[in-house]
């Protein structure tokens, strides 16, 4: 069954570009010129990906990216004129999975999207093997890979993909401390970005974790652990 991403610009000559690209890999696309109707699309339509432009007409796509965020854990890219590092910050801070910045290849756009499937089909995969959790059904933190869910002591955590990917990774090499170049490898791997998003991805998932947040200890220098025990 294909995929299906949601295209969010104003500009109807991206929307046709990303559209015909994205069809040529196999995806279905649904599009939307607005933020308003962006979030009529994903009530109405079961999503896998969202495309989201920052700057629209009616509201703001930060804006939009926060409401689909506190109801749905679908992946979300942001496209943004403005390359300055807070912005991609912001957006990663307020649940963006990634962040394109304008003018950019439609190329790169379809290949990230298609390594961020790869990625998940391989973690569903590998899953089990070194998970802490998954016969543990007393175990604090609980990750559900099928439906992307996460449960601290049975309480719903509201994570993106890319942190519900990230959590897994560490959960799977308990004790056992990660660089950030792993971490990105594990959860972006062929895809391009920049390296400071895993430190602001690990800082969103402890803010979710609030006072459980010891489960995932710094390691100055080197990285990051996870532990099930505080110490």
């Amino acid at each position: 069954m294909s995929k299906t991403i949601l295209v969010v610009d104003d500009d109807e000559e991206i929307v046709k570009l990303i559209t015909k690209t994205l069809r040529y890999e196999q995806f279905a696309v649904i599009t939307a010129s607005s933020g308003r109707e962006a979030l009529s699309a994903v009530e109405d339509h079961p999503i896998d990906f969202i495309v989201l432009d920052v700057v629209m007409p009616d509201m703001s796509g930060l804006d939009v990216c926060r409401t689909i965020r506190s109801s749905y854990n679908v992946p979300i890219m942001l496209l943004s004129a403005r390359d300055q590092d807070i912005d991609k910050i912001v957006g990663l801070e307020i649940g963006a999975d990634d962040y394109m910045t304008k003018p950019f290849s439609i190329q790169e756009l379809a290949s990230r999207i298609k390594a961020h499937f790869r990625k998940v089909d391989r973690l569903h995969k590998e899953w089990g093997e070194l998970s802490p959790a998954k016969d543990k059904a007393d175990a604090p933190l609980i990750l559900n890979d099928k439906t992307y869910e996460a449960f601290l002591y049975s309480r719903k955590l509201d994570l993106s993909a890319k942190e519900f990917q990230i959590l897994s990774v560490l959960m799977r090499h308990p004790n056992q401390v990660l660089s950030r170049e792993q971490i990105y490898e594990n959860v972006w791997g062929d895809e391009y970005g920049e390296i400071n998003t895993v430190t602001v991805h690990i800082k969103n998932i402890r803010k979710k974790l609030g006072p459980e947040q010891h489960f995932i200890k710094t390691i100055w220098g080197i990285g990051y652990k996870y532990t099930e025990r505080e110490q």
